[in-house]
């Protein structure tokens, strides 16, 4: 029996990477120079903390940039509101991972509308297919990959 996992993870070591790389744009940018801007990484989210709110706009394309670099998909990353308090500007980005239970489900519909003889099951934050035939399994990637969930998928632990 031919299987394999439909799973939403990110690499922490890369994301701290494309980080500290993104920070360094920073301090060699003339334009932020000692402005004080910087990005700092606390568990699933990245904070941008800057002077004016314009530099929180300038920033983001620097670290979407730093992340794309290191492989990371940037459908992982939720942008929140920029916040305005005491003459400094703030955004907080969370960064998503894992199938929540409603994508799951998504997923698991599609597989059973298409008609193609496997079956769909939810194991926590992954999704599990299992098929006899690799062919089949290999048309299930490829359904699954035309509906461009807003989520970045990965297929793993591929098994014949």
């Amino acid at each position: 029996m031919a299987s394999f996992d439909i799973k939403s993870e990110l690499d922490s070591h890369e994301i701290s990477n494309a980080v500290d790389q993104a920070n360094r744009v920073l301090k060699n940018r003339f334009d932020f120079k000692d402005s004080g801007a910087e990005f700092e990484l606390n568990n699933k989210e990245i904070n941008l903390k800057a002077k004016e709110e314009f530099q929180i706009y300038q920033m983001a394309p620097i670290l979407n940039e730093s992340l794309a670099k290191r492989g990371i998909d940037l459908k992982s990353l939720k942008q929140g509101d920029v916040d305005l308090a005491m003459g400094s500007a703030r955004q907080l980005i969370t960064l998503r991972e894992g199938i929540d239970k409603e994508l799951a489900k998504k997923i698991t519909t599609l597989v059973k509308q298409s008609k193609i003889k496997v079956q769909a099951s939810i194991q926590g934050d992954s999704v599990r297919i299992n098929g006899k035939k690799r062919d089949e399994l290999q048309e299930v990637i490829q359904k699954v990959k035309d509906q461009n969930y807003d989520m970045p998928l990965q297929f793993v632990n591929f098994r014949d």
